[in-house]
């Protein structure tokens, strides 16, 4: 007497069943979403390549703005180049040592106490906050007090954004560090404080790097915090006067009657879109090492 044996089951993909036609659609919908999403990201990609490219030069780079009646393809923007690395890097010299600061605090320190959480309420709240507001303090605390506009005034603008940015991710970065690290270290006779400097902080300084990198592309961008505190200006860089930066000389010139400083503004716009994408780059190549 024959025995029949299980039937085995059938492992082919099927389209027409109801669980494979329902993944079919669901991804077409997805795909199709998502290639409309990206239209008008690429439309401005395109634009900015065709209108920032005819006009990119060496000279944009080491010259002054042109006047209103230069003739067209003279000058640049090279004093709002400098301008913009000067804010950004007081912005740095501000915000990454006091992030920093107070994410070991925060993780390793004294992670649960009532400071901690209203710290991190503080500063997640922050990330979401408007530019324009970091401008405004800005400008009660350091322009009315000086009693002129300035870069110093815009670079601790452009703190305020890049700290909360800084601290919390510096945070999760040691927090990341595996705990057997931190007994070894203890078990070799290291301090907190040794094992602080000679483990956790090199462990973390990937992660910390990737949240530098993210804060100043950010802060590299912003235009709402110059208007109150370095407005513009159309000469060389002078700490103590109004400086000229990208973000609000591309606000300034995209208006303006000028077909000349139209064109610049469009290569500004370029270059600095070029900047924010490198330091996007940078900071993914980096948190990918993390991960690995």
């Amino acid at each position: 007497m024959s025995r029949i044996g299980p039937q085995r089951p059938r492992l082919e993909r099927q389209p027409m069943e109801p669980r494979a036609l329902k993944s079919i659609i669901l991804s077409t919908i997805t795909i199709v979403c998502a290639i409309i999403a990206c239209i008008p990201l690429f439309s401005v990609l395109i634009m900015l390549l065709y209108r920032g490219g005819k006009r990119l030069s060496l000279e944009l780079f080491y010259a002054l703005p042109p006047g209103a009646f230069d003739a067209p393809g003279v000058g640049g923007f090279g004093n709002a180049i400098l301008g913009t690395a000067f804010m950004v890097g007081i912005a740095g010299l501000i915000s990454i040592p006091f992030g920093i600061l107070a994410a070991i605090s925060l993780a390793e320190l004294d992670p649960h106490s009532k400071v901690s959480e209203i710290a991190r309420f503080c500063a997640k709240t922050m990330t979401g906050l408007p530019s324009i507001i970091a401008g405004v303090f800005a400008y009660a605390i350091v322009v009315i007090v000086m009693g002129h506009y300035s870069s110093w005034a815009g670079g601790v603008a452009l703190s305020v954004l890049m700290l909360p940015t800084v601290m919390l991710t510096a945070e999760e970065a040691i927090k990341m560090v595996p705990n057997p690290m931190r007994e070894a270290a203890y078990g070799m006779g290291c301090t907190p404080a040794q094992s602080l400097i000679k483990v956790i902080l090199p462990v973390a300084m990937p992660g910390i790097i990737t949240g530098v990198v993210l804060a100043v592309a950010r802060a590299a961008g912003e235009t709402a915090p110059l208007l109150f505190t370095a407005l513009f200006s159309e000469s060389w860089l002078s700490p103590n006067d109004p400086t000229a930066s990208l973000a609000v000389l591309i606000y300034n010139w995209s208006s303006s009657p000028y077909e000349n400083l139209i064109e610049l503004a469009w290569a500004a716009s370029l270059i600095l879109v070029v900047l924010v994408f490198i330091l996007n780059i940078v900071s993914r190549t980096i948190g990918g090492k993390i991960k690995r």
